[in-house]
């Protein structure tokens, strides 16, 4: 039986067919009928396509009827067709195709896509790929059919991200949980920023959030306060702007116009989102200051302190440190204690990126590395990055409760009315940037559940546990060169230099040949689509590779397979 059978016409059915006609009753609902001109839904047999009619002035609405069948999902009636108008809801006929598309999305997407027999990209030019499928926009609607098709084919021609081979980025992998869990707010829709339209999210963000920041350390318990926020990038804007508020409040109301100069500063490998969202923000680039790192990829606290006292010796004022905790490229991990120390002495915010390495406070064993961040105003927490969740899933998390509704609150009464009929400290809305916003705490908050923090736990040391076996084997093998000898994080960079290269003096002219070796490996798998894995040059060195490893079902015999293909591919070059 189907899904769309099992339910009655309508939850309020004796009321919505009742005409209100004061103490007069009628069974009868001609007048309303007339007065309301019911929408109803009709299958158009030539092109699958679901249409509004307008029922004919002698359909009358029976109300002895309750056959469930005829419930409030199946909308069927005559009349003339509006033909260019589809409803948007989930009416019956639309069931089979819906599950016709889960159960495609499942097999293609979800579990072939993901099989290490797959590819993990089928590749083709913009030019071809534009021959290949279509993705012209008409007047009139396609055939369910062809909309079939077209899911099969976007799959087909996607990059899998969740396949085993897929290394590219700091995200990977297709947690089931998550999925799921994406998958419901989906279809719930849900916009999480006032309790009345999103109850059950609001309270599962406040706990969600509360025992991220209490794994954090900040104090009290992890008191403070949070937001999921849409990806990193806008996580450490947060982070910028709750700065500023506390150290220049006048700022919300009259900017930064003839104000003292404000300096941000943040390592030279930090994240490019400090530096677009103080741009974004009125800064200007100039008013962030890169901070040089040492042989580790870690800030160094000399010129860290020799900077701020240039900032000072200018009469302009020390704002923040943006620290970084997994740096994207080396995974690297500033010395958050010290760092601390000079904002305390200068009276600047404190800041952890830890997008990607805050995955390993889940851990006993390597959460040693973010030793200090719980003496930090704010942190950036990635749960889609180092714990695989679906994309997206971050989070800004501060210590200070009431700051982020003191920064960004408007108080626009249309949405944020004072005189509900519930206790309205738990409308969130007002202190976030943005208006609609996506329930992504549900796939976190539903992996945890199903996974317990002791899941997660296992989890980083199981990828972890893969760097390390991959670096050993590295070290072994003729042509493969360590960037780092000893990665702190799953970010592992190296170079290999095929045989024609080995012999070769090591001058420029060997690095420029080596730069060029990577993006030919990189575009041989992609063409292959055997593996995806990411290269980059930095400062003075040349492109090198960069796996990174955050997917747990990661074995030994891939790591042996990612050296093999590399070494396979290159070896004529």
């Amino acid at each position: 039986m189907l899904a769309s059978e099992n339910f009655p016409t309508h939850h309020f059915k004796n009321s919505i067919y009742k005409p209100y006609n004061g103490a007069n009753q009628s069974t009868h609902v001609e007048d309303l009928a007339s007065v309301s001109k019911t929408l109803t839904l009709n299958t158009s047999s030539s092109s699958d396509t679901v249409v509004i009619e307008k029922p004919s002035n002698n359909n009358k609405i029976n109300t002895t009827n309750n056959n469930n069948n005829n419930n409030n999902n199946n909308c069927n009636g005559n009349g003339n067709t509006l033909s260019s108008f589809v409803a948007s809801h989930p009416a019956a006929e639309f069931e089979g195709f819906i599950r016709a598309c889960v159960d495609e999305i499942i097999q293609l997407a979800v579990f072939q896509g993901t099989n290490r027999s797959s590819k993990v990209v089928e590749w083709h030019e913009p030019a071809e790929l534009r021959q290949l499928f279509d993705f012209e926009l008409r007047d009139k609607g396609e055939s369910q059919d062809k909309l079939r098709q077209l899911l099969r084919e976007t799959i087909r021609f996607s990059v899998k991200t969740g396949h085993p081979y897929f290394i590219n980025q700091l995200y990977s992998g297709v947690d089931p949980y998550a999925l799921v869990g994406q998958w419901l707010t989906d279809a719930l829709n849900p916009s999480v920023y006032t309790y009345e339209v999103a109850p059950v999210f609001t309270l599962m963000e406040e706990q969600v959030l509360a025992e991220m920041r209490r794994i954090v350390g900040f104090p009290d318990n992890g008191h403070g306060d949070g937001i999921f926020c849409p990806g990193g990038s806008i996580a450490n804007g947060y982070a910028i702007s709750c700065a500023r508020h506390k150290y220049s409040p006048e700022s919300k109301t009259k900017g930064l116009f003839g104000a003292k100069p404000l300096i941000i500063f943040t390592s030279e490998d930090a994240h490019y989102s400090v530096e677009k969202l103080a741009m974004f923000m009125g800064f200007g680039s100039e008013h962030v200051r890169k901070v040089a790192t040492n042989e580790l990829g870690k800030m160094r606290l000399d010129d860290l302190e020799k900077q701020i006292q240039l900032c000072l010796d200018n009469n302009w004022q020390p704002l923040m440190v943006s620290a970084t905790a997994g740096t994207t490229v080396l995974g690297a991990f500033d010395e958050l204690t010290g760092i601390s120390e000079l904002c305390r002495k200068h009276n600047m915010w404190m800041h952890v990126d830890a997008a990607w390495g805050g995955g390993a406070l889940m851990s006993k064993k390597y959460r040693h590395l973010l030793n200090g961040i719980e003496r930090a105003d704010s942190v950036t927490w990635n749960p889609h990055k180092l714990l695989s969740a679906s994309q997206q899933c971050s989070t800004f998390l501060t210590r200070h409760s009431q700051i982020l509704g003191q920064s960004h609150s408007t108080n626009a009464t249309y949405l944020f009315q004072k005189d509900k009929f519930y206790d309205t400290s738990f409308d969130t809305g007002d202190k976030h940037i943005q208006c609609g916003r996506r329930a992504d705490v549900f796939k976190f908050w539903f992996m945890w559940k199903a996974k317990g923090s002791k899941g997660f736990e296992a989890h980083v040391e199981q990828v972890f546990s893969m760097a390390e076996f991959f670096t050993a084997k590295l070290r072994e093998r003729p042509g493969f060169e360590l960037v780092m000898d000893h990665p702190e994080c799953t970010n592992i960079t190296f170079w290999y230099v095929p045989p024609s290269l080995r012999q070769m003096e090591r001058n420029q002219e060997f690095y420029d040949k080596l730069h060029k070796v990577a993006p030919k490996v990189k575009e041989a798998m992609i063409k292959k689509g055997s593996m995806m894995i990411t290269y980059q040059p930095l400062r003075k060195l040349p492109n090198f590779f960069r796996l990174v490893l955050q997917n747990s079902c990661l074995e030994e015999s891939d790591m042996i397979y990612f050296l093999n293909e590399i070494e396979s591919l290159a070896q004529k070059l």
